[in-house]
């Protein structure tokens, strides 16, 4: 962008020198040069050069809009992922709470402290809350895969 702007700095820099030669060359001369080729030239390049700056505009707009959305997108991912990192942290730690207290009742019902239909209860409920941390990470998966597939397509 900054070669564009280099660019455009240059050609207007050239366009006013080519206008002081062009005024100094009518005092110069007098009335009897035809100027006339040299001040439609000119004109042709400050229309070149217009065109040139609007080209330059619209690309910046362009891109700064692409930047903003890019970093918009980027925003929404992170919070995402956050979101969905803290309910993975949250569920580990219920499992591992349903492990320990899975383990205390295996222990006690081994000394025939516990009631076997509790012991049942509480593997069926360890059971269930593994098959939930699986869906729920089958779940941030597709999440993923489902953002990166259109960004992969478009590389």
């Amino acid at each position: 962008m900054t070669d564009i702007s280099e660019f455009e700095r240059r050609i207007t820099a050239a366009l006013d020198r080519a206008q002081q030669a062009l005024e100094q060359l009518n005092t110069d001369t007098g009335d009897g040069v035809d100027t006339s080729g040299l001040t439609a030239e000119l004109e042709a390049e400050r229309v070149a050069n217009q065109q040139l700056e609007e080209r330059v505009r619209a690309i910046k707009e362009k891109q700064e809009t692409m930047v903003a959305q890019l970093e918009d997108e980027v925003s929404r991912l992170k919070d995402a992922l956050k979101s969905r990192d803290a309910e993975v942290q949250a569920m580990r730690g219920v499992n591992e709470n349903l492990r320990a207290s899975n383990t205390a009742l295996r222990d006690a019902n081994a000394q025939g402290l516990a009631e076997p239909g509790l012991v049942n209860a509480s593997m069926v409920t360890e059971l269930d809350s593994l098959r939930a941390a699986r869906q729920a990470d089958r779940a941030e998966i597709e999440e993923i895969l489902a953002t990166l597939t259109p960004a992969l397509k478009e590389a």
